[in-house]
């Protein structure tokens, strides 16, 4: 981390987990590791958010409250001169000032944290279902097509919701064999083998994948075995240990409908899965359609139905535009307006002030 000037870490959770306090690595344990200088923040549209910042500070260990140097309140509706004489008095209890009064704001354009996702269906048109499963990771990766004009986004649980999905998309998941289960358990396989059949987009990602395929073994019980959906030839077996790479990637092969649009793109993206996938020997092949800068292959297409290893492709303006022709907001241009949201609202000086021991 030598090369950057500041780093920002964000916390898991409450620091004040106090049943956890003896193996919770992911707050104060970690900035007391970097020495950091530590904003405690707290939902205010919840309400409590005073109880809650006072009890949160009177609750950590001595050495850990004086890493504390202020305290937020965000997601705010309202003037906040209201909010007097709260933040005065929560200073004169605790020491530590509240340093700023962040307004509500819904359209930031921010990815939803994995596991949290808005229920309200985005947008208008094209109808794409996201297959919920209890254990999907990656969420992120699917923010710019709630931005996307012309895309109604859903998060799908129930066969019913798959129903009418003119895109089906199977994201990335913690517990593969698990997640394919808890799939069959409610009826949704049924629902995807029909939309594929339809000749529908079909889009499996990392875990999703893995499910398409035809066996999923895992000698080394990392996951379990399980039959995959059997709608790519594939056959994918879990290895004890996880790859995990960025990657330059381009899509080669023959491109068929519905993915012809992709043909030739030039992209980036990450790896990150225990699985290693390879054509089932006794079956037609499918497409290799997506391949490494090394050559090695992390998609396959066999009609409508597209896997692909490579997370983080639906953040790439490139292929925004070639699969709905708009353009959406980039991740960058949304932290650029987070940076100046933050920059109105506190106090000139606060941040800069926080580089400073006190």
């Amino acid at each position: 981390m030598a090369e950057n000037d500041v780093v920002v870490i964000e916390g898991a959770g409450s620091p004040a987990e106090i049943n956890l306090h003896a193996s919770d690595y992911v707050n104060m344990r970690t900035a007391l590791e970097a020495r950091a200088a530590c904003l405690l923040v707290s939902d205010i549209d919840r309400g409590g958010a005073f109880a809650h910042l006072y009890g949160t500070h009177q609750l950590l260990p001595a050495n850990e409250r004086a890493l504390i140097r202020g305290f937020v309140l965000n997601r705010f509706r309202g003037d906040a001169a209201l909010l007097a004489p709260g933040p005065e008095q929560l200073q004169a209890l605790t020491g530590v000032p509240t340093v700023a009064v962040l307004p509500m704001w819904r359209g930031h354009g921010l990815p939803e944290e994995d596991g949290v996702y808005d229920d309200s269906p985005s947008g208008t048109g094209l109808k794409i279902a996201i297959v919920a499963y209890p254990r999907l990771s990656n969420l992120d990766e699917f923010q710019p097509l709630r931005s996307m004009p012309g895309v109604r986004l859903i998060w799908a649980r129930t066969a019913g919701e798959l129903e009418a999905a003119d895109w089906i998309i199977l994201p990335g998941s913690k517990a593969v064999t698990a997640d394919l289960a808890w799939l069959r358990e409610h009826k949704l396989d049924a629902v995807i083998a029909r939309h594929a059949a339809a000749g529908k987009p079909l889009i499996g990602i990392c875990g999703g994948l893995q499910m398409l395929g035809e066996t999923l073994v895992d000698p080394h019980g990392i996951d379990g075995n399980a039959p995959g959906l059997g709608l790519l030839p594939l056959v994918t077996q879990f290895e004890k240990d996880k790859l995990l790479r960025p990657a330059r990637l381009r899509f080669s092969g023959q491109l068929a409908a519905p993915w012809q649009a992709l043909q030739s793109l030039q992209l980036e993206g990450y790896e990150i899965h225990h699985g290693r996938t390879v054509r089932h020997p006794d079956l037609a092949p499918a497409t290799e359609v997506l391949h490494e800068a090394d050559g090695g292959v992390v998609g396959w297409q066999a009609g409508p139905v597209l896997g692909l290893y490579a997370h983080g492709l639906f953040e790439q303006p490139a292929l925004l535009r070639a699969l709905f022709g708009a353009e959406v907001r980039t991740l960058d241009s949304v932290f650029d307006g987070l940076a100046d949201y933050i920059d109105r609202h506190f106090s000139p000086g606060t941040l800069a002030g926080l580089l400073t021991p006190p």
